[in-house]
């Protein structure tokens, strides 16, 4: 399951993108000081959720991960055959890793492959709960692997084209029709050193 994700854009270029796309994009917390890095579980990170009183998408930041029963985080959840109708949100990312076993048998740690879009933007499908004891926090939503990904992981995340940012975000679009695997040729693949 995807633990780890690379996030670039600052919050003007992130404004941009949403404008291509005619969702106007607010900062109700302001700002937030964002540099690029990796993510990972338990950290702050950029989030886009949607306001349906005022008719526009938030930036924020918040916790990647909640608690789930016995205390294990809930960073990835499965989206096949569900329908999540509310607590939609986008993850911004520019890519995102998973790990295979290492290819020299000698070595310890795990091989890590970055996955990024082939051309144009993606954002990672994601729910945004709140949680007694960690306030609002988001998951990544799980498809089945795309050719691209199965070679090296069983599950893939959940990517969406801007032009499918909209209907994620204000619950317009099916989830059984909007997620599902990326298509061949949709990512470049290369191994982190």
């Amino acid at each position: 399951m995807c633990n780890l994700y690379r996030m670039e854009k600052n919050p003007d270029a992130i404004r941009r993108l949403f404008a291509d796309v005619q969702i106007p994009l607010t900062f109700p917390e302001g700002i937030p000081n964002m540099e690029p890095r990796d993510v990972r579980i338990s950290e702050m990170a950029p989030i886009v959720k949607f306001d349906a009183q005022r008719g526009m998408a938030e930036l924020v930041e918040r916790r990647w991960s909640w608690p789930g029963p016995g205390g294990k985080p809930v960073f990835n959840m499965r989206s096949d055959g569900r329908e999540f109708g509310k607590d939609r949100c986008l993850v911004i990312a520019d890519g995102f890793y998973e790990y295979t076993s290492p290819s020299d048998p000698k070595q310890k740690r795990k091989d890590c492959w970055l996955f990024r879009p082939s051309e144009g933007e993606v954002a990672i499908a994601g729910l945004v709960r709140s949680i007694p004891e960690v306030g609002e926090a988001f998951t990544l939503l799980t498809v089945p692997p795309g050719p691209d990904v199965e070679p090296y992981h069983h599950r893939g995340v959940a990517l969406l084209a801007p032009r499918q940012w909209r209907a994620w975000l204000d619950g317009s679009g099916k989830c059984v029709e909007t997620l599902g695997p990326s298509v061949a040729g949709s990512l470049t693949v290369s191994q982190k050193s």
